[in-house]
Formats: structure tokens, C-alpha cells, sequence
């Protein structure tokens, strides 16, 4: 594990292999743990991988409040700064890919691909806003392991145990103050849907057969919206296909990665 200070945060991160470059942004609320199928396949395929844990998560600095989604991609940008990568693959799951589509937005003359998994693009409702700032209050009095024992089986499908204690546990140890952070943060999150028509670069949108949070319809509506953009349906996963069904997902991002 390395350290890096920007951002006045100190970012823990993973830098494996060599080559071009992937950068993997983790989802809520989880690490950069989550990515360590990938980083171990792409960093042996000849790929630099670069896995961050995300401010508020896993071992680096968690502050508290609110962290908006262009907090996290001015973090991702300021960290690939400090490791001199000027230009990059780019991909993420869930809050992760919205933190991509912040950064696409924000810097995408820096971006060769981009890789979107189980997350969707449009502003949150009226409703969200309310939910995710009552879960935020929630895990500040009552801390992750109530909210991680209820969505265990969502976040992976239940034929697949040993990933969904693996993913458990992400959970319970997540920082509750940044989670919550995150959580109000996404509650204010933009619209994406004009973004997504000013990708050039080649796309991959991926997402679990069986996603409950974000079901394949949102892969869809975004595939639908980014020119030459490839969709991959990952059959029996969930919300974590890239831990669920590691073989298929790998082989979807490979496919991309080759036209990058």
C-alpha cells in the first residue's frame, strides 16, 4: 500500500504493473479492496492498474459533512497528478462510475476509455434526496452494520456466498462519517445524461443481470447515449459483478481496453 498527499487528504492507493494506464474508482461503501481481482488480472496483462481508496473510505482521510461528486474527481484527478499519469483508462461501479462521469465532464481530454458498471447517469429525485440524508443520519447513530446485514443481498446475488462475505465486510468496515459524507454528496449530484453524449472515447457499460440498485435499464438508457458505446449484460450477478462473475467482467473490459 502507498500514500499520497493531496487534496490536504492523505490518499491510500494501489500501483501495480506497468504499461498504459487503468485507473478503478471503488463504489459505497467499499475500498479499493473491491478491485483486487482487476488489479491483479490487468496489472499481469501488462497494464498499469491504479486502485485509490476514496476520501472517507478505507485508509484515507475521512471527512466529514458532505463530499460532492466533484470533491471525489478534483481527488482522482489530484492523485494521478501526483503520479505523473496524464492520460488514462478510466472506469468505476456505482458511486464510482458517477465519480467517472464527473470526471469525464471535468478533464476529458485526460480520458482513452471509459468504463461505467452498475451505476446510472440522471439527477437523484425529490425521494432520493430525502432517503439518502435519512440513511446518512442513520449510519452516524447507529454505525454500517444494520444498513451492510440488509443489502448484503442486493449488493451480490445469493448463489454467490463467498463474495457476499467478502462484500459484507467492506461494508462493516467502512467509515460511518464517510459514508454519510458521500451519501448527502449524492443526494446534490447532477445530471449526467447531456455528459454521456460527449464521450469519444471508447466506452464500456457493464452491469449485473440481477441489479436491484441499478437495474439493467440504466445500462441501457446510458449505453443508448454514448456514441459506439459497447453494453455487457453480466448473467447471475448483481450489483458487484466484477467480484460476482470476475471472469466475465475481465473479458468485457479487455475487449474494451484493446481499442483504447
Amino acid at each position: 500500500m502507498s500514500t499520497a498527499n493531496v487534496n490536504g487528504i492523505t490518499v491510500g492507493y494501489d500501483d501495480e504493473g506497468t504499461g498504459e494506464v487503468l485507473v478503478l474508482v471503488h463504489g459505497h461503501p467499499f475500498d479499493r479492496t473491491m478491485w483486487r481481482p482487476q488489479v491483479e488480472h490487468f496489472s499481469a496483462k501488462g497494464w498499469r492498474v491504479i486502485a485509490a481508496d476514496l476520501r472517507g473510505y478505507g485508509e484515507t482521510t475521512v471527512v466529514p459533512g458532505i463530499t460532492p461528486l466533484d470533491v471525489f474527481a478534483a481527488d482522482v484527478a489530484a492523485l494521478l497528478d501526483h503520479l505523473g499519469v496524464e492520460r488514462f483508462v478510466l472506469g468505476g461501479l456505482s458511486m464510482g462510475g458517477q465519480i467517472v462521469m464527473q470526471c469525464v465532464q471535468a478533464f476529458p481530454e485526460r480520458l482513452k476509455g471509459v468504463i461505467l458498471a452498475d451505476t446510472f447517469a440522471q439527477a437523484e429525485t425529490e425521494e432520493g434526496r430525502l432517503d439518502r440524508n435519512a440513511m446518512a443520519d442513520r449510519l452516524l447513530r447507529e454505525g454500517m452494520s444494520g444498513y451492510a446485514t440488509e443489502v448484503k443481498w442486493k449488493m451480490v446475488a445469493r448463489h454467490n456466498p463467498e463474495a457476499a462475505e467478502f462484500v459484507a465486510g467492506l461494508m462493516h468496515a467502512a467509515p460511518p462519517q464517510g459514508a454519510a459524507a458521500a451519501l448527502r454528496g449524492r443526494a446534490e449530484r447532477p445530471d449526467h445524461t447531456e455528459t454521456l453524449a460527449t464521450i469519444t472515447v471508447p466506452t464500456l457499460v457493464i452491469v449485473g443481470s440481477e441489479d436491484e440498485f441499478t437495474p439493467v435499464k440504466d445500462a441501457e438508457y446510458m449505453s443508448e447515449r454514448v456514441p459506439g458505446s459497447t453494453l455487457v449484460v453480466v448473467d447471475g450477478a448483481a450489483h458487484m459483478p466484477n467480484l460476482e462473475r470476475p471472469e466475465v467482467f475481465n473479458r468485457a473490459v479487455e475487449e474494451l481496453l484493446a481499442q483504447t
